[in-house]
């Protein structure tokens, strides 16, 4: 367990390994939230913003073409199956 201390300027050192760990560079923003025994800091943005370009294709699909009715009857299927299983 690693320590640190606050400023008089209110300010708190993130430990290095912990700076590398998560990769968080200087200007980065976080979000703090009161857990009742402490705070909680967290990233305001985890993951850098990327367009729909960057993503498109990332996951594949070898099977044969499905249609939009085929994924609703799926995806239906599917939650009468989940809400069987919580009865």
């Amino acid at each position: 367990m690693e320590t640190t201390k606050l400023s008089s300027k209110g300010q708190i050192i993130i430990p290095k390994r912990l700076r590398e760990e998560y990769n968080w560079q200087a200007g980065v923003e976080f979000i703090v939230i009161n857990t009742g025994n402490g705070i909680l800091l967290r990233p305001k943005n985890p993951f850098p913003e990327t367009t729909i370009e960057e993503v498109t294709g990332c996951l594949t699909y070898d099977g044969p073409p499905i249609s939009i009715t085929e994924m609703d009857e799926a995806i239906s299927r599917r939650i009468r199956e989940e809400s069987n299983v919580r009865r």
